[in-house]
C-alpha cells in the first residue's frame, strides 16, 4: 500500500477524473447486486405457483436495464481511470527523459544506457499498472465485496453470512506473505532485464568490433547467460504469483461448501427459502471475483512499488552542474582566462590537473598537445561545464564561467568531440541539429569549410542522405568534417576542436586549417591534437605532461627550446617525409 502514499500527489492532481471513476465503479458495483436478488425472487415465485408473464417481463426488463447501465458506466470508468494512468506514465516518462539531459557526465560514467532504458520503460510500464489496474482491483474488490456481503447478511441472512466469510481471514494472511515474497522477486527480475537490455544495446553498437575479432559464438553464448537468468528470476516471480489463484480458489470452494451445507439445514429447517438459498450462492459467486482481484492486487502493488524505487532512486540522483540563482542571461564572450589550481574526477583519488595558467585573448587560436592522458580534454571539459571546477576557475571575458547560464554559455562554445555522434537522420539535418530553422546557403558554407561539402555532393541523396545510426554508413574522416560542420553552424565565439582532425589526411587537415583561418578571424578557436601539424599556426601552444603545463609558447619559440615538442615535431615530419617517399 506505500506505493499508494508515494502517487498521492498524482491521486490528488487528477482526483476529478479519479473520483467520477470510482463514483461511476461503485454504482457498477451496486448494479451487479441486481440479478442475484431478483433471480431468488423468480425462483421462489415459480415454487409457489405465482409467477405470471407479465411479471416475468418485468423482471427481464430490470435485468436489460441494469445490465446496460453497467455496460455503459464500465466504458467510461475505463476512460477515468486506465487514462489517468497512462497521463502518470507519460509525466514521468517525460520527468526520466529530463532529467536525464540535466544530468552531468559523472551520471552516465556511473549508469549504463541499457538500464536507463529498462527504468523508462518496464519500470514506468509496472507503476502504470499501479495507477490504473492497482486502482480498479483495490476499490472493486473492497466495493463489490463489501456490498455482497451487506446484501447477503441484510436481505437473506447474517449467520449464513458470517459461516461463509470463515475462511477470509486464512486468505488475507496468506496474500501478504506471497506479496512480501513478490516485491523482493519481482525487483531482482527488473535489475536482471537491467543488465539484458544493456548487454543488447551494446553488442548492437558494438557489432562491427565484434564481428572484426570474430566473438560472434561467445557473445551469442554471453547473451544467452543472461537472458536465461532473466527467465529464472521472472519464473521465481511466476511461482510466487501463481500461488494466488489455486489459494484464492480453495477458500472459495471452501466458503461454497460451507454455505450449501448450512444453507440447506437453515432451508430444512425453514429459516431460508429455496429461492433465497440460490440468491445466496449467486451472491457468493459475485465474491470469487473480488477475492481473485484482491490477489492480482498485491501483485500489481508489488511490482509497481519495486519500479517506483527504482525510478525515485533515479530521479533522485542529484544534478550536479546547476545555474547559480543570480546567472548571467548573456553570451559570453572575450579572452579566455584559465587559473586551475587541482581538478580531480568524481571516485577519483590522484588529480588529473594542477597548477594550469595560461590567458587566450579573444580571436586566438590556441594549441592543445601531450601524451596520452596527459589532459586535454579534460581541460576543454571543465571550459563547456561537463564537470565544475573547485579549486580554481575558468573565466570568459574576466566573469567565472559559473556565473553564466549554462545554456549561454554552450551557445557561445562550438565543440565538437573526439567521439563524433551523428544522429540516425538525414546529412542536413545532423549539420543543422544545433539550429533546425538555419538555411540551406549557411549549412554549405559549413559544410565548404569542414571540406565536406563535396563529399556530400556524391552521396546518393546528397544532404537529404540518411547516414544511419551514429554515422554508420560514414567513414571516419567524413563524420569528423560533418561534426566540425555541425559546429560552424552556429558561428561560435569558441570553436573547440578535440583531436577531430585525426582521421584526415595532412593535405585535407591543412585545407580545413586555412578555411578556418579565414573564416573566423575574430573568433577563438581551441586545438588539440597529435599531429603537431594541426597547431602549428597558434598564436599559443601548451604542452600538457602529467597534468601541468610542461612547455609553453608558439610554434617557433617552441622549437627553440629542447623539449618534447621541438622532439615531437621534428619526428612526425621525418614520418611524413619517409611516408612520401623521401
Amino acid at each position: 500500500m506505500s506505493v499508494f502514499k508515494d502517487l498521492m500527489w498524482y491521486f490528488k492532481a487528477e482526483k476529478r477524473a479519479y473520483l467520477t471513476g470510482i463514483f461511476l465503479l461503485l454504482f457498477v458495483a451496486l448494479l451487479q447486486l441486481v440479478p442475484p436478488r431478483i433471480i431468488g425472487i423468480v425462483v421462489d415465485e415459480i415454487t409457489n405457483g405465482t409467477l405470471t408473464v407479465g411479471a416475468l417481463g418485468k423482471w427481464i426488463f430490470v435485468l436489460a436495464v441494469s445490465g446496460l447501465a453497467m455496460y455503459t458506466l464500465r466504458y467510461y470508468w475505463r476512460i477515468m481511470i486506465f487514462g489517468s494512468a497512462v497521463k502518470l506514465s507519460r509525466l514521468l516518462r517525460n520527468r526520466l527523459y529530463a532529467h536525464f539531459t540535466s544530468m552531468s557526465q559523472s551520471f552516465y560514467q556511473k549508469r549504463r544506457t541499457g538500464d536507463l532504458m529498462a527504468h523508462a520503460t518496464n519500470d514506468l510500464s509496472a507503476i502504470q499498472q499501479t495507477a490504473g489496474a492497482g486502482v480498479l482491483t483495490f476499490v472493486d474488490s473492497l466495493a463489490t465485496g463489501g456490498f455482497v456481503i451487506i446484501a447477503m447478511a441484510a436481505t437473506i441472512s447474517w449467520k449464513l453470512t458470517l459461516i461463509a466469510l470463515i475462511p477470509m481471514p486464512l486468505m488475507a494472511i496468506l496474500t501478504s506473505w506471497y506479496g512480501t515474497m513478490l516485491h523482493q522477486r519481482f525487483h531482482k527480475a527488473q535489475e536482471a532485464f537491467s543488465d539484458l537490455n544493456d548487454k543488447t544495446q551494446e553488442s548492437i553498437t558494438g557489432i562491427k568490433v565484434i564481428k572484426t575479432f570474430g566473438q560472434e559464438k561467445e557473445d551469442i553464448e554471453d547473451f544467452r547467460k543472461q537472458s536465461e537468468d532473466v527467465v529464472n528470476k521472472n519464473i521465481a516471480v511466476a511461482k510466487v504469483d501463481s500461488l494466488f489463484d489455486p489459494t484464492i480458489s480453495i477458500i472459495v470452494g471452501i466458503s461454497f461448501f460451507l454455505s450449501i451445507a448450512f444453507g440447506s439445514r437453515f432451508v430444512l429447517n425453514g429459516e431460508l427459502t429455496i429461492g433465497q438459498l440460490v440468491a445466496f450462492t449467486s451472491y457468493l459467486g459475485l465474491l470469487i471475483w473480488p477475492m481473485l482481484a484482491f490477489g492480482w492486487f498485491f501483485n500489481i502493488v508489488e511490482r509497481g512499488r519495486a519500479s517506483y524505487d527504482r525510478v525515485s532512486a533515479l530521479l533522485d540522483e542529484k544534478i550536479e552542474i546547476q545555474d547559480k540563482p543570480d546567472s548571467l542571461d548573456v553570451v559570453p564572450q572575450g579572452s579566455i582566462d584559465y587559473n586551475i589550481h587541482s581538478f580531480t574526477y568524481p571516485n577519483d583519488q590522484e588529480p588529473i590537473l594542477k597548477d594550469i595558467v595560461f590567458r587566450l585573448g579573444k580571436g586566438q587560436t590556441l594549441g592543445i598537445v601531450g601524451k596520452t592522458g596527459a589532459g586535454k580534454t579534460t581541460l576543454l571539459k571543465l571550459l563547456i561545464r561537463e564537470f565544475d571546477l573547485k579549486d580554481g576557475k575558468i573565466s570568459i571575458g574576466g566573469r567565472n564561467i559559473q556565473d553564466y547560464k549554462m545554456e549561454r554559455l554552450r551557445e557561445a562554445i562550438g565543440y565538437v568531440p573526439q567521439d563524433h555522434f551523428l544522429f540516425s537522420a538525414t546529412v542536413h539535418e545532423n549539420i543543422a541539429f544545433a539550429n533546425p530553422a538555419v538555411n540551406k546557403e549557411r549549412i554549405f558554407a559549413a559544410a565548404e569549410i569542414a571540406n565536406i561539402h563535396d563529399d556530400i555532393l556524391e552521396f546518393t541523396d546528397g544532404y537529404e542522405t540518411v547516414v544511419g545510426e551514429r554515422g554508420v554508413s560514414l567513414s571516419g574522416g567524413q563524420k569528423q568534417r560533418i561534426s566540425i560542420a555541425r559546429a560552424l553552424v552556429m558561428n561560435p565565439e569558441i570553436l573547440i576542436l578535440d583531436d577531430s582532425l585525426s582521421a584526415v589526411d595532412a593535405k585535407t587537415e591543412e585545407q580545413i586549417l586555412s578555411a578556418l583561418k579565414e573564416n573566423r578571424k575574430d573568433k577563438t578557436t581551441i586545438i588539440t591534437a597529435h599531429r603537431l601539424s594541426a597547431i602549428h599556426h597558434a598564436d599559443l601552444i601548451i604542452v600538457l605532461g602529467e597534468g601541468r603545463i610542461a612547455e609553453r609558447g608558439t610554434h617557433d619559440q617552441l622549437m627553440e627550446k629542447d623539449g618534447w615538442y621541438r622532439d615531437m615535431y621534428v619526428r612526425q615530419q621525418l614520418e611524413e617525409l619517409v611516408e612520401q617517399g623521401g
